[in-house]
């Protein structure tokens, strides 16, 4: 126990910190990481390096190389940049990589060096170019930060829902501050800058002066700023080499530390645990790391090399050329059980253990002492607590083996927390293998969530492991095998260099019957490949003709789809592709078409001879109605009467003694668009009541081409929900889902449970916070199908209830 305390390090009495590898690093680097652009993601994340940045010193024909290695320095991309020069990296929350260029421009990527998408911080960034920008993390999603050559900031707090938001201008601001970073308080962004000796907070509305309580006199200048993972603490690092650490609202202090100083440091991190009163800063230098914290003494570590600093959860990585090291506080239940000629009841149960092993009496000694004190159950939780915090494999086996010892001598003691320590601890081992690279902490681990972690597994292509976590772990198939099967189909169709015949096959072979994975979605992602005929044969395997026939339709392959429509035996289905066909074909195809298919066109029949009937009906009813109509007109409905008329001598029809919504509704049928407008004007049909008539007239024809112009023409003054629920009402989901994805967000919870996506409306009300819509979409989850929904409200329910 003695030597493995070796690396240990106290800061004052209360707390221990210690460093140890991860992983020693193969990678070819051919520069200094100072002379590259840096950006390595949390949880383990993977590390991007933009070689030969834009530099003065560098020849401007030489191009900058982007790198992209795992976390144990395994090459995932390189490829040769030939944009713009770029100012800042970062890593999104779904591990995207962000490069902000000069211009204002930001590139996405993915792991492997594929591009995703871009976008605009707007004209003022693009005129005045960008000085300095931050990639930020919040519960809402991943943010950028820019400062502009005009000294102002512009941000954006979700990438994915890019709003631009300028913020205020800090008054005298005539160069760069000094320093600043992104605060997030009560779920918005702020932007803290230091320009001299002052402070000042920027929020949507105003620049506000702060001034940081108890901070050392004599301060001219801030030169470096940190804010803790959870954007609960600050830390500012003055001129005068004290380092100040307080709250982030800037309304109490921790603690300061004079590190006697002066110079700049390259990095400055909180490290720091979860649920800890302990709380430190890591300050780095060139050769030089410096742990501070609320004690008058300081750790102290020589850097060999260049050194980068990646700031986690509970701790920060630090990686070199050669190196990659984890720094962080001991837990308590390690501190506990291996400090020097400590007597806690996990300490003693694990040198029972040892000694029981060696066959020696002492074991029952030790074991005696724990169960005269009581203390049998809290030294077996301590050393199943000590496990999960372990790096080292063998080490991890030794406490859970104390811990399996113990448990033996006691009665009742629950075993999930072993079971699952030890299912927990086998999954870790697995991602932080040097050929994975993921060196997850237990406790970023608990805080990312397993299907997090099975994500990037197959977002690395590391689908057999991910599978394999799966039954190990005996996921539901839906969220765990079939989902990733599911993205290994979809990976497998882009691989261009195989025949359509090929991948189709063994897509089929691998994934077979497998509940959860639809065929329609994997043709849709060949579809968007370019490879149309594969996506065919991929459809061949759904046996969902309702998910079938809309792709079809989409690839323009309608006959094909009609004959699929006809097999299935759904009558709405069979319309929906015959108004597809009948917009598509001129008349003469059409029909042509429909004697080719005998059951098509007898539904066809059937349903002209049903609409004529119903004009029939109503047209006996009005002119029953007629002269009783003409008794109690009104001068608005004689003038009406005489206009339908006119209409029946210019257009055809009839028209008379209809309604004046009715013969609104008439003209839309009929095609007499500017008509029926005309008429709404002269008789003062309110906007919306126009919308309704025509929007109920185009389902009514299932013109859905003409309704798609129509909900384009204009903002909508009704909202797009109607939309839904009239596609819906004629039983087009297709549609239906198109026009979900333009309503707003008071209603969109609404609109994704009426077109059947649960999933997605449980994760807008998660985002909106809206206990009635959570409560809505519950009730909507069935326990086959969206038990993994049903969960996650659930957690988010419970999480607010916490804060």
């Amino acid at each position: 126990m003695d030597c493995y305390t070796a690396n240990w390090n106290p800061l004052g009495d209360s707390a221990f910190y210690r460093k140890y590898e991860l992983y020693s690093m193969d990678w070819d680097l051919k520069e200094e990481l100072r002379d590259c652009l840096v950006a390595a993601a949390p949880y383990g994340g993977p590390i991007a390096l933009l070689r030969n940045p834009w530099r003065k010193e560098k020849a401007a024909s030489v191009r900058p190389v982007l790198d992209i290695y795992s976390a144990s320095g395994m090459p995932l991309a390189s490829l040769l940049w030939k944009s713009g020069p770029v100012v800042s990296l970062g890593w999104s929350a779904e591990e995207e990589l962000l490069c902000v260029q000069e211009d204002g421009a930001v590139l996405v990527y993915g792991l492997h060096g594929d591009f995703r998408r871009h976008f605009s911080m707007g004209n003022e960034v693009l005129q005045n170019r960008v000085l300095d920008a931050r990639i930020f993390h919040t519960e809402f999603g991943s943010g950028v930060a820019i400062l502009t050559g005009a000294h102002r900031f512009t941000l954006s707090a979700n990438v994915g829902d890019l709003k631009l938001r300028r913020m205020p201008e800090v008054p005298g601001l005539q160069s760069a501050p000094s320093c600043w970073t992104v605060l997030c308080q009560d779920r918005v962004a702020h932007i803290l800058l230091a320009v001299g000796p002052d402070l000042y907070l920027l929020d949507h509305a105003a620049c506000s002066a702060v001034t940081p309580p108890g901070l050392a006199p004599g301060v001219s200048s801030f030169l470096q700023m940190a804010v803790s993972f959870t954007y609960r603490h600050l830390a500012l690092f003055t001129d005068t080499g004290y380092i100040w650490m307080g709250t982030a609202s800037l309304k109490e202090k921790l603690c300061e530390f004079n590190c006697n100083i002066r110079a700049p440091p390259k990095q400055m991190v909180w490290c720091s645990r979860p649920r800890s009163k302990e709380r430190a800063v890591v300050v780095a230098w060139e050769r030089r790391l410096m742990v501070v914290g609320d004690a008058p003494e300081s750790i102290q570590f020589v850097l060999d090399e260049d050194s980068y600093l990646v700031p986690e959860l509970d701790g920060v990585r630090i990686f070199s050329r050669s190196t990659h090291e984890f720094l962080h506080e001991v837990p308590a239940a390690s501190e506990e059980i291996f400090k020097i000629a400590s007597m806690a009841p996990g300490a003693l149960l694990l040198e029972a253990q040892k000694e029981y092993e060696k066959e020696s009496q002492k074991a029952d000694e030790y074991l005696r002492e724990i169960q005269e004190l009581g203390q049998l159950t809290q030294a077996v939780q301590q050393c199943i607590e000590a496990a999960g915090h372990e790096h080292q494999p063998d080490m991890q086996k030794s406490l859970l083996r104390a811990a399996s010892f113990g448990k033996c001598f006691l009665d009742r003691f629950p075993p999930d927390s072993f079971v699952h320590m030890c299912q927990d601890l086998r999954v870790l081992n697995a991602v932080r293998d040097y050929h994975i690279g993921i060196p997850l902490t237990y406790s970023q681990y608990k805080q990312l969530t397993i299907q997090v972690l099975l994500d990037r597994l197959v977002l690395r292509r590391l689908y057999p492991l991910a599978i394999q976590i799966c039954e190990y772990l005996r996921l539901p198939e839906v969220q765990g095998v079939s989902r990733i099967l599911a993205h290994w189909a979809c990976y497998k169709v882009q691989q261009k260099d195989v025949s359509d015949e090929d991948v189709a096959r063994a897509i089929n072979q691998k994934l077979g019957d497998t509940p959860g994975v639809s065929y329609s979605d994997i043709a849709a992602r060949a579809y968007g490949c370019g490879r149309t005929e594969l996506a065919i044969k991929l459809l061949e395997y759904e046996p969902r003709s309702g998910e079938q026939v809309p792709l079809l339709l989409k690839m323009k392959r309608s006959k094909l789809a009609l004959s699929k429509a006809i097999e299935s035996g759904d009558t709405d289905l069979v319309f929906t592709v015959l108004l597809h066909l009948k917009n598509e074909l001129n008349r003469g195809d059409f029909f042509m078409t429909l004697r080719n298919q005998p059951m098509a066109l007898s539904l066809y029949r059937q349903r002209i001879e049903g609409r004529v009937a119903a004009l029939q009906t109503a047209a006996d009813a009005f002119y029953k109605a007629k002269n009783e109509f003409a008794a109690k007109a009104t001068e608005d409905q004689m003038r009406l009467l005489r206009l339908q008329r006119r209409l029946e001598d210019e257009l055809g029809g009839q028209f008379l003694d209809l309604s004046l919504h009715d013969t609104v509704t008439t003209l839309i049928l009929g095609g007499h668009n500017k008509r029926a407008e005309q008429l709404a004007r002269d008789f003062r049909i309110p906007d919306k009541r126009l919308w309704w008539l025509k929007l109920t007239a185009l389902a009514d024809l299932e013109d859905w081409e003409e309704l798609e112009k129509f909900s384009k023409s204009k903002k909508s003054p009704i909202g797009y929900l109607p939309f839904v629920e009239i596609c819906m009402k004629q039983h087009n989901k297709y549609e239906a889902k198109k026009y979900a994805s333009r309503v707003g967000p008071e209603q969109k919870v609404k609109a994704l449970l009426l077109v059947g996506d649960v999933a997605q409306a449980a994760d807008v009300a998660i985002e909106h916070r809206n206990e009635a819509e959570l409560s809505l979409v519950l009730s909507h989850c069935t326990g086959a199908t969206d038990g993994a929904t049903a969960d996650k409200i659930q957690r988010a329910r419970a999480q607010a209830q916490k804060k």
